[in-house]
């Protein structure tokens, strides 16, 4: 009989040590994003023979003629801003109003590119308008959520020129991990078009 207690209390025992290890007790990592270094804001002027407009880009990025336009001779304007160190880019694409480019369309495609693109996972989208101390006039889309860009803009003379611009990163789209760089480069983008003039 002692034999018999003696097992039941080892049973006993061993079950508790079992069934101790498997508590739902556990402590998680909190959730962190890398710390990133920027470089001092520092700008330069983009003013190549040729292109219909001049403005100041940072020092930190470089200038790439785009070669995917459409068969368009407003693509022999088109370029890249590319800032590699954040894997962002900013897509300026120009064309001259008028014939087939009339004013009211391009307005309308620029608005269609900030909303259409976009409104299925933006949280939110305020376009606003602009005058810049150049007298250039525009529109600026700044978007919320997890976009693939929370910068766009367009700009404009209403009689010859017509500018847009988008930034974007090779990344996948998360709002709070881009949210310090995109913080960042908006303020590079906003330069930019406050540095925007028409030849």
């Amino acid at each position: 009989m002692n034999r018999s207690i003696g097992f039941v209390v080892l049973l006993v025992i061993a079950l508790q040590s079992l069934l101790g290890c498997n508590s739902d007790y556990s402590v998680g990592k909190k959730k962190g994003y890398f710390h990133i270094d920027f470089p001092e804001k520092k700008y330069q002027v983009f003013n190549q023979p040729g292109y219909p407009y001049t403005f100041e880009y940072p020092v930190y990025s470089t200038v790439t003629k785009d070669s995917t336009f459409f068969d368009d001779k407003a693509g022999d304007w088109w370029i890249n801003i590319d800032v590699p160190q954040f894997a962002g880019r900013i897509y300026i694409s120009y064309k001259e109003i008028g014939g087939r480019n009339n004013f009211d369309s391009l307005v309308r495609d620029g608005f269609k590119m900030a909303y259409k693109q976009h409104v299925d996972v933006a949280t939110g989208i305020i376009d606003s308008p602009m005058v810049t101390k150049n007298g250039v006039e525009g529109i600026y889309f700044s978007l919320g959520g997890n976009t693939a860009t929370a910068s766009q803009f367009f700009l404009t003379d209403s009689t010859k020129h017509f500018l847009r611009g988008a930034l974007y990163f090779d990344a996948t789209p998360n709002a709070d991990s881009l949210g310090i760089v995109n913080d960042f480069l908006k303020k590079d983008v906003q330069h930019l078009i406050n540095t925007l003039q028409w030849k």
